[in-house]
C-alpha cells in the first residue's frame, strides 16, 4: 500500500520535520535552538516557545523539498515520548489539529525507538535480531531488536546517562554546553590514558555513570589546587581520558551482551552516537569479535524527523494507528 507520512519531533530542542514516501526519506529539515546554551542546559520553557516559533515553517519546507502537497498525505506521525512534556505537547497538538484538518489518521512514535529505526534509513541496514546500544543525554540503553516493531531492553543506565556523563565533565573543565561534542573534538589530540578514572561496577548489562561524574568532580577540584591552571594545560589530554572512560564502559557491556546472546549483529544510535571515538572503538570492536556493526549517518544520530518517519512508515505497514486522545508520556519505555 502506498504511503506518504508528514512526521513531527518535538522532544527536546530541535524542531524537526520529515516526509517520508514508501519508506524513502524525502526531506528531513532540523531547526536548533542555541538560546539555550547561555544557561548551560535546555530550559523546558524556551523550548516550547521555540517549538511553537518554528514548527510551521519547517513543516513548510519540509513539504516543499519533499515536493509533496499536503493533501497527498496518507498520515501524520508525531514523538509521543520520552521527552520534555512542554515540547512534546507542542508537537502533538500541531499534529492533530494538522491530522483532522486533512481527515488522515495519526501514528505516535516511541523516540527511542526510532532511534534504533534510523538503522534502516539508509544501507547498510542490520538484520533481526540484533543489538542496538542506544545513547544520548538522556538515554543509555542496549536494546535487543527482533523486529522493527518488537523490542527489549536488556539493559539500561539506573541513574544518568552516557551523554549527561559527557555534559557534565565538560562543565566542570568550564566548556561551554552542550560540551559533549568539544570532548569528542579537543580529545581527538590528547592521549586517552593519561588520566584514569574508575569504570562502575554495575552487575549485568546495566550502566551507572554517577559514581564517574563524582571522580571526575573531585579529581579537578584536587588538581586544581595545586595547579590553578591543570584544566587549561591539561585539556586535551583531559578530554581524551574522559571519553576513554565513557566509552569503555559503553563497549564492555555491549560485548557481554554479544557474548550472552550469541548476536553479531551490533548497532549503535542516539545522539553520543555521534561521537568519534566511540564509533572508531567500535569499529576496532567488531574486526576483532567478528560483528557486523551499524553505526548511523551524523545528521540521524542526533534528534531529527526522518527517524521518526521510518518509525512511522514501519507502523503504518502493521496498520498500527492512534486516536486523537493520545497524550505525551514524557517517560515512554520501549
Amino acid at each position: 500500500m502506498s504511503s506518504k507520512i508528514l512526521a513531527i519531533e518535538s522532544s527536546c530542542d530541535e524542531t524537526s520535520a520529515s516526509v517520508i514516501s514508501n519508506g524513502k526519506i524525502l526531506s528531513n529539515i532540523v531547526a536548533n535552538q542555541e538560546i539555550h546554551s547561555k544557561y548551560g542546559g535546555v530550559i523546558p520553557e524556551l523550548a516550547s516557545r521555540a517549538h511553537q516559533q518554528n514548527i510551521v515553517l519547517v513543516t513548510k519546507i519540509a513539504l516543499e523539498k519533499a515536493n509533496i502537497n499536503k493533501k497527498q498525505l496518507n498520515a501524520l506521525a508525531f514523538t509521543r515520548g520520552p521527552g520534555l512534556l512542554g515540547p512534546l505537547l507542542v508537537g502533538i497538538s500541531f499534529s492533530k489539529a494538522m491530522a483532522l484538518s486533512l481527515n488522515i489518521p495519526l501514528i505516535d512514535v516511541n523516540h527511542m525507538q526510532a532511534h534504533i529505526l534510523a538503522h534502516f534509513i539508509d544501507d547498510p541496514k542490520p538484520n533481526f535480531p540484533f543489538l542496538c546500544l542506544t545513547v544520548s543525554g538522556g538515554h543509555t540503553q542496549i536494546v535487543l531488536v527482533k523486529s522493527a516493531l518488537q523490542m527489549e531492553v536488556i539493559g539500561e543506565t539506573q541513574d544518568d546517562a552516557a551523554g549527561e556523563a559527557f555534559d557534565k565533565a565538560a562543565k566542570l573543565m568550564g566548556l561551554p554546553y552542550p560540551g559533549g561534542h568539544l570532548i569528542d573534538k579537543y580529545g581527538q589530540e590528547g592521549n586517552p590514558l593519561a588520566f584514569k578514572f574508575p569504570e562502575s561496577a554495575m552487575q549485568g548489562l546495566n550502566f551507572s555513570f554517577s559514581g564517574f561524574k563524582t571522580s571526575v568532580l573531585y579529581f579537578l577540584r584536587d588538581e586544581t589546587e595545586k595547579n590553578p591552571n591543570f584544566v587549561r594545560d591539561n585539556l586535551q589530554d583531559l578530554c581524551a581520558s574522559v571519553q576513554h572512560a565513557i566509552v569503555g564502559m559503553l563497549l564492555a557491556k555491549l560485548k557481554r551482551a554479544s557474548r550472552e546472546t550469541g548476536i553479531n549483529e551490533i548497532a549503535i544510535a542516539g545522539g553520543v552516537s555521534a561521537n568519534s571515538y566511540l564509533r572508531k572503538r567500535l569499529q576496532e570492536a567488531g574486526e576483532k569479535l567478528r560483528w557486523n556493526t551499524y553505526i548511523p549517518q551524523f545528521e540521524y544520530c542526533t534528534d531529527n524527523a526522518a527517524m521518526i518517519a521510518m518509525a512511522a512508515h514501519f507502523k503504518f505497514e502493521a496498520g498500527e494507528f492512534c486516536g486523537h486522545e493520545v497524550g505525551p508520556l514524557p517517560r515512554l519505555a520501549i
